[in-house]
């Protein structure tokens, strides 16, 4: 796909039935309105993270899709960290697109039907060492101002389609102002 050089574009889909900390690259995801993505065991109408539901019980679920963005990938090769597309535990692996930077309430055009809008930041976790002793210190960063995190984004799914490698993805920002994509903890 000629476009796809420059463009925004998926470079993965990945999807796993069970808690496990990493997804299966797919040939094609389903994208389901209010749910999230078919047959990934953080679909769901109300969080599925099991840490967010023994702590803050049953609440609406903000995180039905998992993005990263493939120069992340690229990033931590130069840092010794060799890392594919789902292995992270993302759902979608996008190019071209600085994720990280849109702001919250952003809705990505996936493919010819779906529809995503971003909720909040991934927050790094201890899995992620356990993965690959020392990856966790390139995925978050202590400053002054809080924490940086770096380990992809999280949405809900407004329009159901069906995603795959190569599909554009076209970038409409909410209305100003902007408000930049934070971790959300839920309510208790």
């Amino acid at each position: 796909m000629s476009d796809s050089n420059c463009a925004a574009h998926i470079v993965g889909v990945q999807l796993n039935n069970k808690h496990v900390f990493s997804k299966t690259p797919q040939e094609f995801i389903r994208l389901i309105e209010d749910f999230g993505v078919e047959g990934d065991a953080h679909a769901g109408a109300t969080d599925q993270h099991r840490f967010h539901i023994k702590r803050f019980g049953l609440q609406p679920n903000l995180r039905q899709v998992h993005l990263i963005q493939a120069e992340l990938f690229d990033a931590l090769l130069k840092m010794g960290h060799q890392l594919c597309p789902g292995e992270l535990g993302e759902n979608i692996s996008t190019r071209n697109l600085d994720l990280m930077k849109l702001p919250a309430g952003t809705r990505l055009h996936l493919g010819a039907d779906a529809v995503i809008e971003l909720t909040g930041l991934r927050n790094p976790c201890v899995q992620i060492e356990q993965f690959q002793p020392g990856l966790l210190r390139h995925l978050v960063a202590k400053t002054p101002a809080g924490l940086i995190r770096k380990a992809g984004v999280m949405g809900v799914v407004l329009c159901s389609g069906e995603v795959r490698s190569g599909d554009l993805i076209a970038v409409e920002l909410p209305p100003m102002p902007h408000s930049a994509l934070i971790y959300r903890v839920p309510a208790k």
